[in-house]
């Protein structure tokens, strides 16, 4: 049986729960958190503590970005990579209600890849 998330990953589901129960999932050394089957964000300690990234898209990209998160990026190969993901607003770590608009981005996000990907795989 699978060990329950940590504390942080159980508090960051909390903050989440605005758009729906979510689940913590141990990702890659860290932990993928979803609500209705769809990842809208992950926790991943990149060296300075663990911190909870968010689901973004082109159209929430922006709103992040101005935001002053930053794009989550990793070192692969010798080469710097990015994904979709940004660092949660510290202001909106506080409470669940400070997370809410967040939260529905993040899901706005999971949402578009998902029918994205769907259209792409021919059943």
């Amino acid at each position: 049986m699978a060990a329950p998330p940590n504390e942080f990953a159980q508090y960051c589901c909390e903050l989440l729960s605005t758009v729906g129960p979510c689940v913590a999932r141990r990702m890659f050394g860290g932990y993928g958190i979803s609500s209705g089957g769809l990842t809208l964000a992950i926790l991943v300690d990149l060296g300075q503590g663990e911190k909870l990234w968010l689901k973004a898209g082109p159209d929430t990209s922006p709103m992040f970005e101005a935001a002053g998160c930053q794009r989550f990026t990793y070192l692969a190969k010798g080469k710097t990579r990015s994904v979709n993901y940004y660092s949660s607003p510290d202001a909106a770590m506080e409470s669940a209600q400070d997370m809410a608009p967040w939260a529905r981005l993040a899901l706005q996000a999971a949402l578009t890849a998902h029918q994205t990907k769907s259209k792409r795989t021919p059943k």
